[in-house]
Parts: structure tokens; C-alpha cells; sequence
């Protein structure tokens, strides 16, 4: 019933909060400013929802260390995305018509942040955290991004290879930034800086989500495995690619740090719960 409640709860913000930023998109203002109520709301509940039924500091959430965390995720993920969109474009397949709307762009600022952070607290802060305790972190990482692939297949322009990409290059890398830091806020940054780059500043489609109207008049021409196709460049052959070596290296933090969580030892604990109750 713990988990029902905290998942009723952080689910039941996002929800509201995902359809009332989409109801007002094409007005960026008010998008910036229910994205942020959103943020806001989603990280005050899932706060009150796991420290009341877990009786527990939010470690994961906790305010020290949180404009750090964010400011190096939303680094990487601009990087990451940069790194990506040049690769298409040293190929010829990404070209620049002109600068797009500004407006445009802060008005994604609140979609994206909002996106960002409620899919982070559901995917990362509860299923991937969760499902960790018992299995070990890498059949948790392995079973969140299977399932955070899947739900984008809901996406208009959704593709199976878009799934798989984003299973690959999101789920995997997101939960390894958590595993390796233990802080929502580092994966919550990386998920709003490669978003918001996708969008917001290259102008190009975000996991078959449509047509976008960021910084740059921007399209994506050429082979579906290098561009992603109606899918966006998330399905580029690139983004696997520098999702998969970004997820080693947090893996190798992790492993580093000591955080990682050995099927054993989960097996051991639920044991000796068991064994307790």
C-alpha cells in the first residue's frame, strides 16, 4: 500500500500537471509558468508521499547539492545532444533555415522542465529505486528502461525503433546517473538539458512528439538510422551511441563509489524482511 500511495500520488501531479502545460502550449508564457507550478508541485508531493510512507529523509531530493547536480546534468545533456546533432550535420542531413522563435523556445522551457522532472521522480525516483531494493541495480536499470522505451511508444509519430533507442540511450543512462550519484536531481538535469536541446535550441522533433518551434528553423533529411526518421534524432544510430557509452561511464562511478546494489545482497535483505515479519 506504500508503494500504491506513493505512486498514486507522483503519477496523479504529473498527469494533471503534463495535460494542463499541453492544453496551453501554443501560449509560452502561461507553458512557463504551469511548467513550473508542475515542477514545483511534483517534487513537493513526491517529497511528502515517500518521506510519510517510507518515515525517511528524501535523501534523493535533498536541497543541498541540488543547483550542483542540476547545473552538471543540464551540461551533459546539452553536450550529449550537441554531440549528436553534429554528427548528423557533418553528414548532411541536418540543415538550418534560419532562426525559429524565441518565445517558442521559453515556452518549451516549461514543457520540457515539467516532462523532465515528473518522469524522472516516476521512472527513476520510484520504479528504478524500488524495483532495485529486491533485484539489484542492474535488473532494476535493465526493467525501468525497458518500460521507459515503451511508454513513448503512446508518442504521435511513436516507432519501434525510437522505443528501443530511448529504452537504450535514456532509461539505461538516466538510472545509472542515479545509481551513481544517488540524486534524482543530476538525471532530472540530463533528462531537461537533452530535451530542451533536441527542442528548444536545434529545433528538431522530441521522441515523435510532433513538429517543434525552439531557437533554430531547423529539418533532419536522410537514412532513419542516422537522423531517427519522424521519430526525431532520439533514434539516431548517434544518440544509442553516446547514451550507451555515457551509461558505461556512470556505471563505472557507480561501481567506483560503492553504490551499486548486488542482486545478492537485495536477495539477502528481502530475506531477512521476511525472516523478521
Amino acid at each position: 500500500m506504500k508503494l500504491v500511495w506513493q505512486i498514486l500520488a507522483v503519477v496523479g501531479v504529473g498527469a494533471v500537471g503534463g495535460q494542463s502545460v499541453t492544453a496551453v502550449q501554443d501560449n509560452p508564457w502561461l507553458s512557463l509558468l504551469l511548467g513550473g507550478l508542475t515542477v514545483a508541485l511534483s517534487v513537493f508531493v513526491y517529497r511528502w508521499a515517500v518521506g510519510h510512507t517510507e518515515r525517511r529523509p528524501v535523501v534523493e531530493l535533498a536541497r543541498e547539492g541540488a543547483r550542483g547536480s542540476l547545473f552538471r546534468g543540464l551540461v551533459i545533456g546539452v553536450a550529449m545532444f550537441g554531440a549528436v546533432i553534429a554528427n548528423i550535420y557533418f553528414l548532411g542531413d541536418y540543415e538550418v533555415h534560419g532562426f525559429g522563435s524565441v518565445t517558442g523556445m521559453i515556452g518549451l522551457v516549461g514543457f520540457m522542465a515539467g516532462a523532465s522532472v515528473t518522469e524522472e521522480l516516476i521512472f527513476r525516483g520510484l520504479l528504478f529505486r524500488l524495483v532495485e531494493r529486491g533485484l539489484g541495480t542492474y535488473i532494476a536499470l535493465t526493467l525501468s528502461g525497458v518500460l521507459f522505451g515503451a511508454a513513448h511508444l503512446l508518442n504521435k509519430d511513436a516507432t519501434l525503433l525510437g522505443a528501443l533507442a530511448i529504452a537504450i540511450e535514456a532509461g539505461g543512462m538516466l538510472a545509472a546517473a542515479y545509481a551513481a550519484t544517488r540524486t534524482l536531481w543530476l538525471p532530472i538535469g540530463l533528462h531537461f538539458g537533452w530535451n530542451f536541446a533536441e527542442s528548444g535550441i536545434f529545433g528538431t522533433q522530441v521522441s515523435g512528439n510532433g513538429a517543434t518551434h525552439g531557437l533554430l528553423d531547423a529539418s533532419t533529411s536522410g537514412a532513419t538510422l542516422i537522423t531517427g526518421g519522424e521519430f526525431g534524432p532520439e533514434a539516431s544510430v548517434y544518440s544509442m551511441l553516446f547514451g550507451t557509452l555515457l551509461t558505461i561511464a556512470f556505471l563505472w562511478l557507480a561501481h567506483r563509489r560503492g553504490t551499486m546494489v548486488p542482486r545478492q545482497r537485495a536477495e539477502r535483505v528481502s530475506t531477512l524482511a521476511t525472516l523478521a515479519r
